[in-house]
């Protein structure tokens, strides 16, 4: 059966898909980094080679080995040999602290665990808590190094059968709010997003963002199982993108909102040849309407905004080059997916209105790894007795079906009883001249519960003050929506996947001046 036939099944492994890819496609690139580049072939030679030692090792099926390091086209073998082994791969996030990596290494039960240098030396201080055998992908002191570690050329592993709802991942959650959780996607989750057909065979698709990110495989997997090239960015930089996406011939990225801002600020971005994109593609963090016009105006291709969760669930999509008018909306539930909205007490909103967005579809996760509490919050079960996973964000559908998203639930602004959404005092500020992004935070008020306070990076060169911005913006919103305070700051903080961390600032705030 070929890979084409085999992607019309209800179900199969992207394992075997690969498999059949390489038959047909043999010496085409499927992975390309700055240091190398592998073919399906050598793609599928190296899958069995790295199943076959996790299996010598005494890698089950089902169970689970770990991957934290930079991209590279030897990472990118590994997570897909690991699901040869018929085990579980748990791509572990560098960015996080070492006792973090070691509890999550714990959690998930790893029973190998690839690394490269960089993170060794981070974990130098605890790597004796590490029970996992080691493996260096870079060929380090690390670990074992790889080619050392894999199993002889020609090897092959013994055939494993994989359940549908078997973990095929775990990716834990950046841990902002408390410990990371373990989302444990299964084999059902991925086969139905590597179906969608949104990469055609000629995809050489770029990819800036870690391959531990839920927003990076989203992409990554459905390019090599539909027969396309992946190019490899260990790191994102904007110049080394374009230059990158213009000697390759780009045809699709996958990147979040603050890439898209720092390539679009480029004073040369119109001088690079990008004629060869065909689909650009967004999720993770809100995305503004004047950015995605900027880039429908001078980016060929067309772009598509995602919005969902890691956990799965239901999904919206904005075909942004089709719906110019809808750029203010994050689009219509995907095919397949039912979304809705509910209120404070679990029930449904009339249309209109806003309230809590919950979903369901063929893609949502088996639960957090070890936490059936934490999995428990966040399902919604209709009256009707159907799961759906609770997103956290506020939103409101309009009469065409497209969503606006207002706030997540948990940011939303109690100040004297009345609701204050962040995002709209945030639209505001970056309406001004100066302001290049802001961030509106919720903090303790005797007065009135909360009050709102925003933290703004400006423009280069930018004289505004913090107290006439605050003056500025005060004057234009309601009285209930008055900024008590306003900080300038270099950059908001953000996560690896660009997302503005809240918390961290509603932590480090005690009071005016304590950040400017």
């Amino acid at each position: 059966m070929s890979a084409e036939e085999l992607l019309t099944q209800d179900f199969g492994t992207l394992a075997d898909v690969i498999r059949e890819q390489a038959k047909a496609l043999d010496d085409k690139p499927a992975l390309i980094d700055a240091r190398r580049t592998l073919t399906y072939a050598g793609l599928d030679a190296t899958m069995d080679r790295i199943a076959a030692a996790l299996q010598r090792d005494g890698m089950a099926v089902a169970e689970v080995a770990a991957i934290c390091a930079s991209s590279s086209v030897e990472y990118g073998a590994t997570f897909f040999g690991i699901l040869r082994a018929g085990a579980v791969v748990a791509p572990l996030a560098p960015s996080s602290t070492p006792q973090s990596l070691v509890g999550q290494l714990k959690d998930c039960g790893a029973k190998v665990f690839f690394l490269d240098h960089p993170v060794a030396q981070a974990m130098a201080g605890v790597m004796d808590q590490v029970a996992a055998k080691r493996v260096a992908l870079d060929g380090s002191d690390a670990g074992m190094a790889f080619e050392d570690w894999l199993a002889p050329k020609g090897a092959r592993p013994a055939p494993v059968t994989v359940d549908p709802d078997q973990g095929f991942n775990i990716i834990y959650s950046s841990g902002t709010t408390g410990a990371p959780k373990g989302i444990v996607q299964p084999h059902r989750m991925r086969w139905g997003q590597i179906r969608r057909g949104v990469y055609p065979p000629t995809s050489v698709t770029l990819i800036s963002t870690p391959l531990y990110s839920n927003t990076t495989l989203v992409s990554y997997l459905p390019t090599i199982s539909n027969g396309g090239t992946v190019v490899l960015m260990p790191k994102f930089d904007a110049e080394q993108f374009l230059k990158l996406s213009e000697q390759h011939r780009v045809t699709h990225a996958m990147l979040v909102p603050v890439q898209y801002r720092r390539l679009m600020e480029r004073p040369d971005f119109d001088s690079y040849d990008l004629s060869a994109f065909q689909m650009k593609f967004s999720t993770s963090a809100p995305f503004a309407a004047a950015l995605k016009a900027d880039i429908l105006n001078r980016w060929p291709g067309g772009l598509i905004e995602y919005y969902g969760m890691t956990e799965g669930g239901g999904s919206c999509g904005l075909l942004a080059h089709e719906h110019p008018d809808k750029l203010h909306t994050v689009g219509r539930p995907l095919p397949g997916h039912d979304m809705r909205l509910i209120d404070e007490d679990g029930k449904e909103v009339p249309q209109g209105e806003i309230g809590e967005v919950v979903g369901r579809s063929g893609a949502m996760m088996v639960g957090y790894h070890n936490q059936p509490g934490k999995t428990s919050e966040a399902e919604w079960w209709s009256p009707d007795g159907l799961r759906f996973i609770r997103t956290g964000d506020v939103g409101r559908f309009d009469a065409d079906g497209f969503l606006t998203l207002m706030d997540r639930k948990k940011d939303m602004i109690i100040s004297g009883g009345f609701n204050i959404y962040p995002s709209d005092l945030e639209a505001e500020l970056t309406r001004h001249e100066a302001v290049l992004e802001a961030a509106v935070v919720g903090v303790p008020s005797d007065a009135w519960g909360e009050t709102p306070v925003a933290f703004v990076a400006l423009k280069p060169g930018a004289g505004v003050g913090a107290d006439e911005l605050k003056a500025w913006l005060n004057g234009k919103v309601g009285k209930t929506q008055r900024l008590a305070d306003l900080q300038l700051i270099d950059a908001l903080p953000r996560s690896h996947i660009g997302k503005v961390m809240k918390r961290e600032m509603r932590d480090a705030y005690k009071g005016p001046a304590t950040m400017a």
